[in-house]
């Protein structure tokens, strides 16, 4: 199957049981390319009654045909949705960079491969989700099977529609759970080109169903929902928050994955211009809009001010423009309402006395273009070095030795990720034990992959996805006690 590339303002329709239909409300929204500002389609926006017709068609195929069939045959549909994502993946592409304004480049180089690797590494584990034999007494046989844990709803956020979208979607297929995904209103149409491939590779109606809408409706509708049985969420810690509270009404299981303030450490000893090269494109990728983005740049004071300098000149050279570019290195940022939150914390970062290096400003008058951002002489206690921004926006902090980098490291309300610069691997083994984040790179920053655990704590969340931890989130064990005695 082949994905046709659409032309002109188009509609399009939630797929709930297998068949695609307007909301019940009619209601369409807009949503927006922002390196244009044109609307690229109208969107039918889901709320509570179409929710609840999603739930129930995700409980009736979790309880037919998916929930019947063979764990291996599960594994062979995934790979054959990965087939054709790989066959349709150009298409894809180009559909993600309309609508949430990322590179064409960098999703062909970085999102969809990541995207088809999620796909059939978890494909792999359909067949292999064991229970143990347990020897607890010797007049019986005592074991453990893994069952899916039912329906989930997936929550997904608009900086990562397609990857964070498979990071959910994939383990909780493996698992034989049902799915009911909910993608970012201002990135909807990914979200809904995997439900038509996922039809065209043969899923049973209702195992995969789309719903776009927003948090206050169709979010809040599905997190409340008395017949879903598990929450997997990546956004604000705002919004986890109010998913928690949502959640209590029937004790769903909840990972959520909320926001970053990381820490980039780099030491006198670092080799500068691989720690420097590495720390811009920890900020400035994807616009800066990445959780684990690494926002906050420690610089020792011996070679803070070079620092500065090899990062604005970094910063001055990014291709800022035309994400359908080959050419270009960063996008615009998603929304007017992002772009002026970023807007606002420079000129917060002015107010509270750092020193503007170099950006700070918007490109042109037509789409969401900030320049890529370097703040100097940025104090902890600043609003722009403890607050997640989500934008290009750098600010290096000076420190003097290890106690100061590990206490302005591990000082704020995040534990995402860090990293550490340093050829003393003493040291980078002393910063690992004393860093509070989930993943710690050592002389590189910000890579990823499947099969190993990705979250934090505090108000980076809780819990883990990838790897053989993600598929403990979407299983429940069940004991089975046979009596061999008398």
């Amino acid at each position: 199957m082949a994905l046709a590339l659409r032309t002109g303002v188009e509609r399009e329709d939630l797929l709930i049981g297998g068949r695609w239909r307007p909301a019940r409300s009619s209601r369409y929204f807009e949503t927006v390319d922002p390196a244009t500002e044109q609307v690229i389609a109208h969107v039918a926006e889901a709320d509570a009654p179409d929710i609840d017709a999603a739930v129930s068609a995700a409980r009736t195929a979790l309880q037919g045909e998916w929930g019947h069939m063979r764990a291996a045959e599960r594994g062979q549909a995934l790979l054959r949705l990965a087939e054709l994502i790989r066959k349709n993946q150009d298409a894809l592409a180009e559909l993600e960079s309309l609508d949430s304004g990322k590179p064409v480049s960098a999703i062909r180089r970085q999102d969809l491969p990541a995207v088809l690797d999620t796909l059939t590494y978890y494909a792999g584990w359909a067949d292999k989700i064991n229970g143990q034999v347990i020897p607890a007494r010797p007049d019986a046989l005592t074991y453990t099977v893994r069952e899916p844990v039912g329906v989930v709803a997936a929550i997904i956020p608009w900086n990562f529609p397609l990857m964070i979208g498979m990071w959910k979607l994939a383990p909780a297929l493996a698992c034989g759970c049902t799915v009911v995904l909910k993608p970012a209103e201002l990135t909807p149409l990914t979200a809904l080109r995997i439900g038509e491939l996922a039809l065209a590779a043969g899923f049973p109606p209702g195992v995969l169903n789309v719903v776009p809408g927003f948090g206050k409706a169709a979010g809040a509708a599905l997190v409340e929902h008395p017949d879903v049985d598990k929450i997997t969420f990546t956004g604000s810690p705002a919004v986890g928050r109010q998913i928690l509270r949502g959640a209590a009404g029937n004790l769903k299981r909840v990972t959520l994955e909320l926001g970053g303030k990381s820490a980039n450490i780099i030491f006198p000893d670092a080799d500068l211009e691989a720690a420097v090269k590495a720390a811009a494109s920890g900020i400035f990728f994807n616009t800066g809009q990445v959780c684990s983005a690494g926002s906050r740049i420690l610089a020792h004071a011996d070679i803070y001010d070079e620092v500065i300098e090899r990062l604005v000149a970094r910063a001055k050279a990014i291709r800022v423009g035309d994400p359908r570019d080959a050419g270009t290195s960063m996008g615009p940022l998603v929304s007017q309402v992002q772009m002026k939150r970023v807007l606002d914390y420079i000129e917060i970062g002015k107010q509270e006395g750092a020193r503007l290096a170099t950006g700070g400003s918007r490109i042109g008058s037509t789409g969401y273009f900030i320049s890529p951002t370097v703040f100097a002489n940025v104090e902890h206690r600043m609003r722009i070095s403890q607050e997640e921004i989500f934008g290009p926006v750098a600010s290096v902090i000076r420190f003097t030795d290890e106690d100061d980098a590990i206490r302005l490291a591990n000082g704020t309300k995040y534990s995402l990720a860090a990293g550490v610069w340093s050829a003393d691997i003493a040291r980078v083994h002393r910063f690992v034990r004393r860093l509070k984040a989930g993943t710690v790179w050592a002389n590189t920053f910000g890579p990823t992959d499947v099969r190993l655990p990705w979250g934090g704590n505090r108000d980076s969340g809780f819990g883990r996805e990838h790897g053989d931890v993600a598929i403990d989130n979407f299983t429940e064990p069940k004991v089975v006690w046979i009596n061999t005695g008398p």
